[in-house]
């Protein structure tokens, strides 16, 4: 658990500089300069995901469970996960629906992420992960708006195509990642916890 949470640290500080000391991000992107800024906050954040893969890894190994969530909550997190990853496809392809309406829909697609796997497991591990990380993208998703509203930022009007590509895109990686690879990468399979 240390290093799950050592990593958590590191991860959410990273991609916390604009939440809690924007005015000290912009000192040190005057002193450093963009890219060594940015090289930095990187290499923490790289630091900061592995030590998290590795801790939440070893957390696992000796759960300590705090309750047994019902059955419901696995098939409400499998669509909550569809959910999540076309907000995450909606991050990169230009110009759909889903972004000009959200305006930063990664951090809403980590937002309901977080939400899901919460709903689905009840380990002391996985309320810590998925815990923090869920109460980092309200706040980051909350100062992202209000950063919007000041400086009137207006996205990019949506296309068809680009909307359309979105949802065809983010609900084949949501197939392939719940037929596939969560069980290959993270060893669980969510529609055998949804069967079991």
């Amino acid at each position: 658990m240390p290093l799950l949470i050592l990593g958590l640290i590191l991860f959410i500080a990273a991609h916390s500089t604009r939440i809690f000391t924007d005015d000290w991000r912009s000192h040190m992107l005057e002193r450093l300069g963009e890219k060594p800024w940015k090289g930095l906050i990187t290499v923490v954040s790289i630091a900061g995901f592995v030590l998290m893969i590795i801790g939440y890894g070893e957390a696992r190994l000796v759960p300590i469970p705090l309750w047994e969530p019902p059955i419901f909550t696995r098939h409400i997190s499998i669509i909550l996960n569809l959910l999540a990853f076309l907000l995450l496809t909606a991050a990169y392809v230009p110009r759909n629906i889903i972004k000009a309406k959200i305006g930063h829909p990664m951090i809403a697609g980590v937002k309901i992420w977080a939400l899901a796997h919460l709903l689905a497991n009840g380990n002391l591990a996985d309320v810590v992960l998925f815990g923090s990380l869920l109460v980092w993208a309200v706040l980051d998703f909350r100062a992202s708006r209000q950063r919007d509203r000041i400086n009137e930022v207006v996205y990019p009007t949506a296309t068809v195509i680009g909307t359309m590509a979105t949802l065809a895109i983010g609900a084949i990686a949501w197939y392939v990642f719940l037929q596939w690879l969560h069980v290959r990468w993270i060893g669980v399979s969510p529609l055998g916890a949804v069967a079991g």
